[in-house]
């Protein structure tokens, strides 16, 4: 049995109108995701703006966020940089704050160097003490590794104990790598890709899921679902959310925090991250879909009046 297995949602970064960092906003998403029955959160994340936090913001949010947990649920933090040595800071910051493990992509700059990629997640993992979860990612955001390149890593470096797949056809990614489970320490694949092709990942092997957050209680209701063999309800449950997550392909944070604000959990949509704004079109196509699903999620209906959770 998997340590973490799931639906790991991404806590986004919740900012005030004058952008500024509304660490209430967050603790009410955080209680929400945690209310709505997840199995874990992980912050930060690309959903999270992570690249538009300053290294200040994103280690004192990770300790807020374990004050916050105080224990509860697994936590993932995300401690991908530049550098090794904002990564190390990063995920030593999430051990203290109670993380099971350190979620980081592979970077650029040992793209084609198996060497150099090697050093950089030994040193990783020896000087924060931290378990790393490995995300694959596709470039721009990643390397995007082959299967082989992957698992010649994880057998490289035993602290890399987790794969966020995410480079696609995922599917065929995770089949790969669960029949080479055996060659490394790997414990476990995750699915990303905002949980797009879900199903698909948990019938190769997945073992849970790192969506945004905005829907969480149907993720968890599909997955639960998929692990009771009902998969006739876990397939009606992702069809219904499909529409809505092709919007949010396009449209990401601001997507997510437009569901946010209907639901009444955060006072601001405001983003930091460049990206479409979602028009007037755009705002009237969100409300049908939501009410499409309506009997699935409660929604305030009266967005920026937050309905604090206790």
């Amino acid at each position: 049995m998997a340590e973490l297995q799931g639906v790991f949602p991404i806590l986004p970064t919740i900012f005030h109108a004058d952008g500024s960092v509304d660490e209430a906003g967050m603790a009410n998403v955080f209680e929400y995701i945690l209310g709505a029955g997840a199995a874990g959160v992980v912050f930060p994340g690309l959903a999270s703006e992570y690249d538009m936090l300053t290294p200040e913001e994103r280690l004192h949010l990770t300790a807020r966020l374990g004050e916050w947990n105080r224990g509860r649920v697994p936590l993932i933090v995300g401690a991908s940089a530049k550098t090794v040595e904002e990564a190390i800071a990063f995920a030593r910051a999430g051990g203290e704050a109670g993380a099971q493990a350190a979620m980081v992509l592979t970077p650029h700059r040992h793209a084609g160097d198996a060497e150099a990629m090697a050093a950089f997640f030994e040193r990783l993992h020896a000087e924060s003490g931290v378990a790393v979860m490995l995300q694959n990612a596709p470039p721009p955001m990643g390397v995007g590794l082959g299967v082989d390149e992957v698992v010649a890593l994880a057998a490289r470096v035993p602290g890399i104990e987790y794969v966020k797949e995410e480079t696609m056809p995922s599917g065929h990614r995770i089949t790969a790598l669960s029949e080479q489970a055996g060659r490394s320490q790997v414990r476990a694949v995750f699915g990303g890709a905002g949980a797009r092709y879900v199903l698909d990942e948990l019938g190769r092997g997945a073992v849970g899921t790192m969506p945004a957050c905005e829907i969480t209680e149907v993720h968890v209701a599909m997955l639960a679902a998929w692990a009771a063999g009902d998969q006739a309800r876990a397939r009606e449950l992702f069809e219904r959310t499909l529409p809505l997550l092709s919007m949010q392909a396009v449209f990401r944070w601001r997507l997510t925090k437009a569901v946010l604000l209907r639901r009444g959990l955060i006072a601001s949509d405001k983003v930091r991250a460049p990206g479409p704004a979602l028009d007037a079109f755009d705002q009237r196509e969100l409300d049908i879909l939501l009410d499409r699903i309506a009997d699935l999620l409660p929604l305030d209906k009266v967005p920026g009046q937050v309905q604090r959770i206790s």
